[in-house]
This record gives structure tokens, sequence and C-alpha cells, in this order.
């Protein structure tokens, strides 16, 4: 199924969106938690476990250090995520963004299913 289909879960004390339910049966009775990227968080699972594992991850990882799996030469020190949108994922050199210094800005199309980015662990 396309990202279209994904239902956003959202926090009921502020409102903030920390992921998605992809459904793999028309019921959403079994679906597969996504992070704000798209991953995969976890197996699938019923609707409300997944819904509160999103809810318990939260957004955090958002603010982690990511690598470009194909970034070109100036992005290989890692990345740092500028903006998610479902116009894409706004990366751009990690000490750069630290620094508050303009730099080269690369944007990987929204939900990253080819697992473009990786954490940097």
């Amino acid at each position: 199924m396309s990202a279209t289909s994904w239902l956003k879960v959202t926090r009921p004390d502020d409102g903030e969106t920390v992921g998605y339910l992809e459904p793999l049966t028309a019921d959403y009775s079994h679906v597969q938690p996504r992070n704000l990227l798209g991953h995969p968080v976890g197996r699938a699972t019923d609707f409300l476990t997944a819904e509160e594992r999103l809810a318990d991850r939260g957004i955090g990882e958002l603010a982690e250090g990511w690598q470009l799996r194909d970034a070109e030469p100036a992005l290989r020190g890692g990345v740092a995520i500028v903006e998610v949108s479902p116009d894409g994922i706004l990366v751009a050199d990690a000490q750069l963004v630290k620094a508050l210094v303009a730099g080269p800005r690369v944007n990987v199309p929204w939900p990253d299913l080819e697992g473009r980015l990786s954490l940097d662990l």
C-alpha cells in the first residue's frame, strides 16, 4: 500500500505527529508502525499496541545523528534532519547545522522506504 493510506498518529497532549500506522489489513486490525521518516518501528502488530509504541517513542530520534547512504562527499560525515514533510526529508551536514552555518542540503523523498537514511550508531 502507498503512504497515502497511512494513518497519522499524534500525541494526545499536544497534537504532535509521532509517526504513522500502515494498514496491513483492510480493517486496520494489523498495522506496521512507522516513524516520521517512514521507517518501520519494530514488528507489525495490532492497532493499539502500534499506536502506543509510536507515542512512547516520540520524535526525539529526529535530533540524532544520521547517515545518508548515497551521500555526496560533502555530506559523508553525517547529516542532520532539517525538515520532514510530505514534500521530502531535508538533510544537511550535521556539523554545519550545529554551528548554524548554511551549507549544501539534500532532499530525500518522503517516506524513506528505500532506507537512504540510517541512524549514525
